[in-house]
């Protein structure tokens, strides 16, 4: 019988593999009693990022949902029809036979009492609260102040706000202020609410974090994270916009809900979104904390917001306009009309004047001086440097209370006669229009445009007037071609044309170097 040769130990200890030492051992008649091992689990180490959790979690408590319920008149409830729309017909003026009447009546539908009752009360009888809105909020403070937009609460008669953890409580409208869209309510009950303070949105950069806590879809608490991605954003909803655009996820319901740095501070109120697609596309816009605060604290205090008004109606400087009246850069507001008996009209200022500062703050557009004088008291005080007839002069103010259904950048409408231009042999061929003298002996009318010329660029169109070039008022063509050939003689390029339309007035430079 062959004999088994045994391995030593020094070829056993050589073996490297658990497989390899198997072997060995088979073929050498050693017992194989080796227990299967297996690696540990794969784990990296997770770079160090922010966390929000700890924000979340200080600021959640002073966030709530808003709902808004309107009252509507009984005449009018859509459900007296079980939600079926009749093509503006009511359930009762349907046809005798027709097979939804004789559903209703079997199964319940409206009964001859309720319609009398309806009858009784009348048309414009106060209805039953129906949910209208809803939307996102914060407390302000300890007592229930808290603030929301202006759109979520507008038109409602009662209002319910749900805390973070579920519970329901009624509030009143302290104030609202439909030029920033912001609204503050308040919750009376015995609790202390958490609440939160607002930033210093002056140290907000572009880049910073943010979070927003809202109630998107009316599904509740919700946060979201993004960067601020631009500051100063004109969405064209009013004379103040100056907002914060973030691109943290914004739906419907986060309105009136806040936007949060990294210390839990309020930097912006949410208010709007961009959506193509009707929902979020990481364009959203708040309201910056500055001017939160300042409004929130009238309507806390008063239930109204006074801002200061000039009663001017301006448009934008540009290069064209800055060359036409020689001012050195394209800023400042261009005045077309000053509103009779407001401030402006009363301290001096003129169309065609540029107010290039107020009290010794450079302006740069027309939204930045309709901020300014919104910024400040009615009956204060207020010097305005304006650009007239090619130098600075100063003229001192005293600052009027804005109406509530007027802005700086409305006025009336002028009347004129509507009749179309009649023929005229006068032109201004360099410029590409022709006119005629006005009826009302005020300016000239514009009897043609060419539309392949700079007048037509520019937008002036048949049938507008020209009411002065260069601020000085022209009533023919000779008029206007004496100004023009001044200006070319003070060594400017473009004039300054005020148009003037039913809707209002408006200034274009026109090249003159042709004309």
């Amino acid at each position: 019988m062959s004999k088994i040769k045994r391995p030593s130990l020094k070829t056993v200890l050589k073996t490297s593999t658990v497989a390899g030492l198997a072997a060995v051992m088979l073929t050498s008649g050693l017992p194989a009693q080796i227990s299967q091992t297996f690696a540990e689990a794969v784990k990296t180490e997770a770079p160090a990022v922010p966390s929000f959790a700890n924000v979340v979690d200080a600021v959640s408590p002073a966030v709530v949902s808003v709902r808004v319920q309107s009252r509507v008149n009984t005449s009018d409830d859509e459900t007296s029809n079980f939600g079926f729309d009749f093509g503006g017909r009511g359930f009762e003026d349907l046809p005798d036979d027709h097979p939804l009447k004789r559903f209703f009546r079997e199964f319940g539908g409206p009964r001859g009492d309720d319609r009398a009752e309806r009858d009784r009360r009348g048309p414009h009888a106060e209805g039953r609260l129906r949910p209208r809105a809803q939307g996102s909020g914060f407390f302000i403070s300890e007592d229930g102040y808290l603030v929301t937009n202006n759109h979520v609460v507008s038109d409602g008669s009662a209002f319910t706000v749900i805390l973070n953890d579920g519970t329901e409580l009624d509030a009143k409208l302290v104030g609202k202020d439909s030029r920033t869209d912001l609204a503050v309510l308040k919750v009376d009950d015995q609790r202390k609410f958490a609440y939160v303070t607002f930033a210093d949105d002056s140290k907000v950069r572009v880049g910073d974090w943010v979070v927003a806590v809202g109630n998107p879809f009316g599904l509740g608490g919700t946060v979201t994270a993004g960067i601020v991605s631009a500051r100063g954003r004109d969405i064209g909803s009013g004379p103040y916009d100056d907002y914060l655009q973030v691109d943290a996820a914004v739906n419907r319901g986060n309105s009136g809900g806040p936007t949060f740095n990294l210390s839990g501070e309020v930097v912006g109120i949410n208010t709007a979104i961009l959506a193509p697609s009707g929902g979020n596309v990481g364009i959203a816009f708040a309201i910056p904390a500055s001017v939160a605060k300042d409004v929130v604290e009238d309507l806390m205090r008063d239930g109204t917001v006074s801002r200061g008004w000039l009663g001017v109606q301006i448009q934008p400087v540009n290069k064209d306009i800055a060359d036409s009246l020689g001012l050195s850069e394209a800023s400042g507001a261009l005045v077309v009309e000053p509103q009779a008996g407001s401030p402006g009209e009363k301290a001096g200022i003129k169309k065609g004047d540029v107010i290039t500062a107020m009290n010794g703050e450079p302006i740069k557009d027309p939204r930045d001086l309709a901020r300014k004088v919104a910024a400040l008291r009615p009956g204060s005080s207020a010097d305005v440097t304006l650009w007239r007839d090619g130098k600075s002069q100063s003229v001192k103010l005293e600052i009027g209370n804005l109406p509530s259904d007027t802005s700086d950048a409305t006025q009336p409408k002028d009347e004129r006669s509507e009749q179309g231009p009649t023929a005229s042999d006068e032109a201004l061929a360099g410029l590409g229009v022709t006119v005629t003298p006005s009826e009302d002996g005020t300016g000239v009318m514009i009897a043609s445009v060419d539309p392949d010329s700079d007048a037509g660029d520019r937008g002036l169109k048949e049938g507008e007037k020209i009411v002065t070039v260069n601020n000085q008022e022209v009533k023919s063509a000779d008029d206007i071609l004496k100004v023009i050939n001044n200006a070319k003689k003070d060594g400017r390029t473009k004039a300054l044309f005020q148009i003037e339309t039913e809707d209002g007035s408006r200034f274009v430079a026109l090249p003159i170097d042709q004309g």
